[in-house]
């Protein structure tokens, strides 16, 4: 792995410094106090272009204040007029929604919005392997003739033609809520489509996940609706569940969606609705703040795990359910789901590394496209994940099932997946996505050719360089400057996640002060020290894990007293026994001994 170290530009990180001591909400704190940590926090702003005190107090407090007028985004004006003169006519309304996170916690959030403003909103949420991805001009029909003459797609539509004519022909206005990205043909001829990814569309904020674009049409409407005074409190409440889905769905945790991601998370500390703290207290975070990371490695699997293993209805019903025992059942359907889905999901990876290891000209190529008889194809999005972890190349995971095959990729910073798919579009029966996730189906008997296209179209554009794993470090910190202080002050950077990643730091020459411990076969933990050379600060030492290190610390042959070269970020652990300051490592290299030194 190549270690990076960013740089920040010396005058803006020293001019921002000296603006952070006047900020109101580091008055009287030690960040007030402290050059030094107003000098880190300032320089790890700078690298994420937060530049100028404007910026910087944006950033920092985020409010709601903060949020974009929806109006901004094309289509919002004539999606609410349409949606409002629907309730106002007393008409029928579906919520037609994904099966994943995204798309559930959307549906919660628009059919919630639609209630609260006097609405009567039912849902429909495709089953996976039955139905598949996307509108079908079938449910739509039978909505038309169920009555319904509004349907509003939420994380999906941008390029369902066929359904949006179904819809025409039914005498159904269809209004499309989405965040793919649009094809070479352009949109649906739908009633409005609002989404920030369209051609002409001014939006600042293009990144939106498909909840978060379902939020800000509930926003436009408790606006048109409902006083102002109602109106903060149940932004707030939205903001919980648009909170899960932006995180779960790896958008950039900038801008808009930071505002959504740290208020939202803020709110979940006081949850209320019986279905949310009944998920709470499953994934064993009732009652405490929580993390990103919380999120997006408990939270979102469970709700994930409802539309992969089994019916994504279950999700609504979740956050719609009004007594406690019903919300805790399903709670405890989704836990076990999820358990099923982990099971499925070793089973896949073990068969995949094993394909791999044994077949040198898919190990080899520059998009790994592996497929399978039969895999659980609510399971093969994240198994791609894994293969993308393992082997630093784009792939594409493949369930086949008889005459049909349909997959999911996932793909690395400096391949655009969705331009790969784009180039033998024609192999397709459908495919979407973005550019480092799709989701696509096609015949079983083109496979050959899919992973022939698509090796050539990469092998083009990638060298074996974009294959080598680089860790990004944002500044040197030797073991004896890290204090309680400053890991304080690294929390006002939360949330973390894509587009705003987690510190990390790196130390020279620390000293391992106390033999390694083996963590259930694959993790490590260690205890730090500075160096010899710092006088009585090599005293100070602390607690640091390696998670799925315990294999190279192993071979190592690491001893009290070696030394190490780390790369580490900065958290704060809870455990009675071992609690307090820990660092994380994510790599580490052994200081090797000099010929002079080792022998005098």
């Amino acid at each position: 792995m190549r270690w990076n170290l960013k740089k920040a530009h010396p005058e803006k990180t020293q001019s921002l410094a000296g603006a952070l001591a006047s900020f109101p909400e580091f008055q009287k704190s030690e960040l007030q106090k402290n050059s030094a940590l107003r000098e880190i926090l300032a320089k790890l702003l700078v690298l994420r272009g937060i530049d100028t005190p404007e910026a910087a107090a944006l950033y920092l407090s985020p409010s709601l204040e903060h949020l974009h007028s929806p109006y901004l985004m094309t289509g919002m004006k004539a999606a609410i007029d349409r949606l409002d003169a629907a309730i106002e006519r007393k008409e029928g309304i579906l919520v037609y929604g994904d099966y994943d996170v995204d798309g559930t916690t959307a549906v919660v959030i628009l059919k919630t919005a639609i209630e609260l403003c006097g609405g009567a909103a039912d849902f429909h949420v495709p089953h996976r392997i039955r139905e598949g991805y996307d509108l079908r001009g079938d449910v739509i029909e039978r909505a038309a003739a169920a009555g319904i003459r509004l349907v509003i797609s939420v994380d999906a539509g941008t390029r369902a033609f066929a359904a949006a004519e179904s819809a025409r022909r039914a005498g159904v206005d269809l209004i499309i809520t989405d965040h793919h990205l649009p094809g070479p043909d352009g949109l649906p001829p739908a009633f409005a489509v609002v989404n920030p990814n369209q051609p002409g569309c001014e939006y600042p904020c293009k990144s939106l996940c498909g909840a978060g674009i379902a939020f800000k049409l509930a926003q436009a409407l408790l606006e048109r609706r409902l006083s102002r005074r109602d109106q903060s409190s149940l932004l707030l409440s939205f903001m919980k569940v648009a909170a899960i889905a932006t995180i779960a769905d790896s958008v950039p945790l900038a801008g808009e969606n930071r505002v959504i991601a740290r208020l939202g998370l803020n709110a979940l500390r006081s949850a209320v609705n019986p279905g949310l703290k009944a998920l709470l207290e499953v994934s064993q975070l009732g009652g405490k703040p929580l993390s990103s990371s919380e999120v997006a490695f408990r939270i979102a699997p469970r709700i994930n795990a409802a539309g992969r293993m089994d019916i994504a209805a279950d999700v609504i019903e979740l956050f719609s359910v009004k007594d406690v025992a019903r919300a805790r059942e399903i709670a405890a359907r989704l836990d076990k789901l999820n358990g099923e889905r982990q099971e499925e999901e070793r089973r896949i990876v073990a068969s995949i590394e094993e394909r791999i290891a044994g077949d040198d000209i898919l190990r080899n190529s520059y998009c790994m496209v592996i497929d399978g008889d039969g895999w659980h194809r609510g399971v093969i999005g994240i198994t791609a994940t894994r293969v993308v972890e393992r082997y630093g190349r784009p792939a594409l995971v493949v369930s086949k099932d008889g005459d049909e095959a349909h997959g999911s990729g996932r793909s690395i910073a400096a391949f655009h997946l969705l331009d790969a798919l784009e180039s033998c579009g024609t192999l397709f029966t459908r495919f979407g996505g973005h550019a480092h996730a799709v989701g696509f189906s096609l015949p079983s008997a083109r496979m050959r050719e899919l992973q022939a296209q698509l090796d050539l179209y990469a092998r083009a554009r990638l060298t074996l360089a974009d294959f080598e794993p680089v860790l990004n470090l944002d500044a040197e910190l030797p073991m004896e400057e890290i204090t309680p202080d400053l890991v304080s002050t690294l929390r006002q950077l939360q949330p973390f996640g894509a587009g705003n990643s987690e510190p990390v730091f790196c130390a020279s020459a620390a000293r391992l002060a106390a033999p390694a411990k083996i963590l259930k076969e694959k993790h490590v933990r260690l205890k730090l020290g500075a160096s010899a050379s710092t006088g009585w600060r090599q005293a100070i030492t602390h607690n640091a894990v390696g998670w799925r290190l315990a294999e190279r610390v192993t071979e190592e042959k690491l001893l009290p007293g070696d030394l190490l070269d780390v790369a580490f970020t900065l958290d704060h652990n809870e455990h009675p026994e071992f609690g307090g300051i820990e660092i994380s490592l994510r790599d580490f290299r052994r200081v090797r001994a000099s010929v002079s030194s080792a022998g005098g």
